[in-house]
């Protein structure tokens, strides 16, 4: 048996289990628009991905995921609640030699349904545990609703929140932003001679260069920005300590969840997303999954897919940590609003990686 004859044969037995639950299949072109979908992504993805021209078309990519077409999909034509199945390659280019392949099959199941989310993701996390138990592989989880609580309840501006949220899949960038906003940090020394020529009533022509696109115009609104964020008082600096505190924070979920309830305490702001938090788990040990032993991140799910903005997971070959994750997914409820045009419902799902399964199972 050939390698890729051991990965298809590996897809179709992890398919049939996830369409055995009912799940309707479903097929997502291979080759789509880049415009839209490409801001999806995230920054990761948007560097990897194969991009070409059309002439027709314009520019274009080879799929390097399956969710955001199949959500693009079911917002234009789906009818609610549903559940999809789906198998085929993806792309996705790699800079270095290793383990993670350019080109590789995904198998995925994603469940729209707004009549109790919690539900659902504990249903599309216990499905993946269920399918992958023989492995023996280590679960995490995580919450990116906890980490959006946190920085929405900061002391701070409006547009310092919504610039530590932009970057919050970025963590140096992230860490950048919070050490400035924190006072912990300096301003860049560009930014200070430019602020001090603004404070002296220097011409504003005389304080920018034009090197892009934008026009003067968009360049006074962004000097006029900075003004107002130089003149914001710093984040007190407890509150950015706990920030850090969540930011670290890894143990099993009966624990963590004891930790951010405690945090809670102090920042009203993060008491719905903890709430969240503990039905999730509820809803996980009603569908069988040993809860106790279950890992909790809070910052897992960061360097992953940016449209997921609720509960993530993944699942590890904890023997061989250089592997890419065998399965993966997360919450985008955001997502079902970008492509439904301001409509939107609540969306959870997941992606297994059959190469690596087979590789694990010792077939390749």
């Amino acid at each position: 048996m050939t390698p890729k004859t051991a990965i298809r044969a590996e897809a179709e037995a992890l398919y049939a289990a996830i369409a055995a639950t009912g799940a309707v299949p479903v097929e997502a072109d291979l080759l789509l628009p880049a415009e839209t979908l490409l801001d999806l992504y995230g920054e990761d993805i948007r560097a990897r991905a194969y991009v070409t021209h059309d002439p027709v078309r314009g520019e274009m990519m080879l799929r390097p995921d399956f969710t955001v077409p199949v959500v693009q999909a079911h917002m234009a034509h789906g009818a609610e609640p549903a559940r999809y199945c789906y198998m085929g390659e993806v792309f996705r280019q790699q800079y270095h030699l290793g383990p993670r392949q350019s080109e590789y099959v995904q198998v995925g199941y994603e469940v729209f349904d707004g009549t109790d989310p919690l539900a659902a993701d504990a249903e599309v996390f216990a499905l993946f545990a269920d399918l992958l138990a023989p492995l023996g592989l280590r679960a995490a989880t995580g919450d990116i609703g906890i980490l959006r609580a946190m920085v929405q309840g900061l002391t701070t501006t409006e547009r310092r929140k919504a610039a530590l949220l932009r970057h919050l899949w970025r963590p140096k960038r992230f860490r950048a932003l919070l050490d400035r906003f924190g006072g912990r940090a300096p301003l860049p020394e560009s930014r200070v001679t430019l602020l001090a020529a603004l404070g002296r009533g220097d011409d504003l022509a005389a304080c920018i260069t034009h090197t892009g696109l934008r026009s003067e115009g968009e360049i006074a609104e962004r000097l006029l920005t900075l003004r107002e964020d130089a003149a914001a008082a710093p984040i007190p600096a407890a509150e950015v300590v706990q920030l850090e505190q969540v930011l670290g924070l890894s143990d099993k979920c009966p624990a963590a969840l004891a930790r951010l309830s405690a945090i809670a305490a102090d920042v009203p702001a993060l008491g719905p997303a903890v709430q969240r938090l503990e039905r999730r788990l509820a809803a996980l040990a009603a569908k069988g999954v040993d809860v106790a032993g279950l890992d909790f991140e809070a910052s897992y799910g960061r360097t992953t897919m940016e449209y997921y903005d609720g509960f993530v997971f993944g699942f590890y070959a904890a023997q061989q940590p250089d592997l890419p994750p065998i399965a993966s997914g997360g919450r985008y409820d955001a997502l079902t609003a970008v492509l439904g045009q301001g409509r939107s419902i609540p969306a959870v799902g997941g992606v297994i990686r059959p190469g690596m399964v087979a590789r694990l199972k010792g077939v390749l």
